[in-house]
């Protein structure tokens, strides 16, 4: 092998492809642009033709798409924080599932959800940390502090035609470091 050769990256679907330089160009042969296009406009390759900037600079349709999605999710969080329940649910779909696996519960149905939250007697506050995602996979990392008692929480959203179907969050109740650690560690702000 040359050493400026790139390996084909299998990528398990039937379909074997170099990577591409922004060129359009793989290891000295030029990729044909319907099949870059066949392949790149199915969903389950979006996000990989976009992650190898191909048919175009990595901008478009699909970024705008996820600036929506993250607008919305600011929206829902800021909605959240507020006790703003009737701002906080649009995000949903009328038949979207909340899942809490530690206490094994599951919620059906958007209005479901939101009198669930809307009955919770404690006073809640919302700090999120980050959200990250892309397209129809958005992860939220925040603390939710219940009448003043942190607990830091995993939100996972799956996105269909736009709005939530499936949440499942999960949640860490802070603890004391490990003495046997601690020659490694560095205290984090909250």
């Amino acid at each position: 092998m040359h050493p400026f050769d790139i390996p084909t990256i299998d990528l398990s679907f039937g379909l074997a492809v170099a990577p591409y330089f922004s060129d359009g160009v793989a290891n000295g042969v030029a990729a044909s642009p319907p099949l870059r296009r066949e392949w790149s406009s199915r969903p389950v390759w979006k996000r990989i033709a976009q992650w190898l900037n191909i048919d175009g600079d990595g901008q478009g349709e699909f970024d705008m798409e996820d600036r929506e999605m993250r607008a919305a999710l600011d929206r829902h969080w800021a909605a959240s924080d507020a006790n703003d329940f009737e701002a906080e649910h649009q995000i949903y779909r009328e038949d979207a599932v909340l899942e809490y696996p530690q206490s094994g519960e599951r919620i059906r149905g958007r209005r479901k959800i939101q009198l669930s939250r809307a009955a919770q007697p404690n006073k809640k506050r919302f700090t999120v940390r980050r959200i990250i995602g892309g397209g129809d996979l958005w992860v939220t990392e925040f603390i939710l502090t219940y009448d003043g008692q942190p607990s830091y929480t995993v939100s996972i959203m799956e996105f269909l035609d736009g709005k939530v179907a499936r949440e499942t969050q999960y949640f860490g109740d802070p603890f004391e470091p490990g003495p046997s650690r601690a020659q490694w560690v560095e205290r984090m702000d909250t």
